[in-house]
């Protein structure tokens, strides 16, 4: 039983690494970080000339109809590159949204903008600290129209099309409104990694449509982030592998008392915990691969096993980065602090890992009871 992936697949993984090297290296990323740009529009409209936002979209929509297994191999060289482009919430959250829950008429528009690159998608969900319980929500879907705010909306400000979490009647929608209607309020907000920019959205008699049944949000979103948990735990492996290899080079290439400090055991101890943690995120990130590409029911556990251990080896990667460079870990001329930022950003944005591993527990206490 072979549990890789396939040649055409690998072919297809190192195309992405060999293009992302040349039109995305680490200098693109702090490029926008030192400009204060929110994103970079050139490689935005390079990556969907490639095809990658429509990986996963059906060619009659405009996609290039690859599947989830292909777009989780794409996914992982957007995060070793820490490419500044609204990946992830237009593709992983918006683009399922849609695929999993959209009439023929809302795939056929929105789904060929977004495989194309000329729209941005979103999911707005926050509407402050932590993950609230349907009944709590305040934004309110009704009559076409959607009333609220929403804050921490991934490229909030640079999407085109958000998918809304709303109170409809007595239950929760998801409502597809698009953000260039003047009833829209876009504020931009602070996040730790600017190249993954937030937004504050406030919604005043929007037109919106639903999305899926009315009432049927909450089993929806949750089908959402599963699926989402997965991509974005394949870009959190990207950046841990990226960031422990950078790490290793380092402490291979600077000596002290006469010998490389990679060679003095409290750092081998060390760079062994970070090869443990990625090793067993990658295991977690393709049993969630094969999951999702299956639809198989096993993605209600797979999936918050590879958000918690990726979040988990991205985190100790990024860490262990700036500790192990030592005095320079700190400086901004090091790239440290590139991959602490989007390890901290991803590490909150759809979720913590405590909010996962709660999760994971509660699923897995139901599959035993039942």
């Amino acid at each position: 039983m072979n549990f890789d992936f396939s040649e055409d697949q690998k072919l297809l993984q190192k195309t992405a690494r060999d293009f992302l090297a040349e039109r995305s290296p680490l200098q693109v990323n702090r490029e926008v970080l030192e400009s204060r740009k929110d994103w970079n529009p050139e490689l935005w409209k390079a990556t969907a000339e490639m095809g990658w936002q429509g990986a996963a979209i059906p060619e009659s929509y405009g996609g290039a109809g690859f599947g989830h297994l292909e777009l989780a191999l794409v996914a992982m060289e957007i995060g070793r590159s820490l490419a500044p482009i609204p990946f992830g919430p237009s593709v992983y959250l918006a683009t399922e949204a849609i695929l999993l829950a959209g009439s023929d008429a809302q795939k056929q528009k929105w789904l060929t903008a977004l495989a194309s690159g000329r729209a941005v998608g979103t999911l707005a969900l926050a509407e402050g600290p932590g993950f609230r319980a349907p009944a709590s929500l305040k934004t309110t879907f009704s009559g076409g129209k959607l009333n609220g705010r929403k804050v921490g909306v991934p490229a909030g400000h640079l999407a085109t099309v958000a998918v809304v979490v709303a109170r409809s009647g007595s239950g929760v929608s998801l409502a597809l409104c698009d953000l260039s209607s003047g009833a829209v309020t876009r504020t931009p907000t602070e996040s730790i990694d600017p190249t993954q920019p937030c937004a504050e959205l406030v919604f005043k008699d929007a037109p919106a449509e639903a999305l899926g049944g009315e009432g049927q949000g909450q089993a929806l979103l949750e089908r959402v982030l599963d699926r989402a948990a997965v991509l974005l735990a394949f870009e959190q492996l990207g950046g841990a592998e990226r960031a422990f290899e950078i790490t290793r080079d380092f402490t291979m290439g600077r000596y002290a008392f006469g010998r490389p400090i990679a060679s003095f055991q409290a750092l081998k101890h060390r760079m062994a915990d970070e090869y443990v943690a990625v090793e067993l995120a990658k295991s977690n990130c393709y049993w969630g691969a094969w999951a999702l590409s299956e639809n198989d029911p096993e993605l209600a556990l797979a999936a918050p096993s590879a958000r918690v251990s990726a979040t988990q080896a991205f985190e100790l990667t990024s860490v262990e980065m700036v500790q192990m460079h030592g005095g320079v870990g700190f400086t901004w001329e090091y790239d440290c602090h590139l991959f602490y930022r989007r390890a901290k950003h991803q590490g909150l944005v759809i979720g913590t890992a405590s909010h996962w591993r709660e999760k994971l527990v509660q699923r897995l206490a139901a599959k035993h009871a039942a």
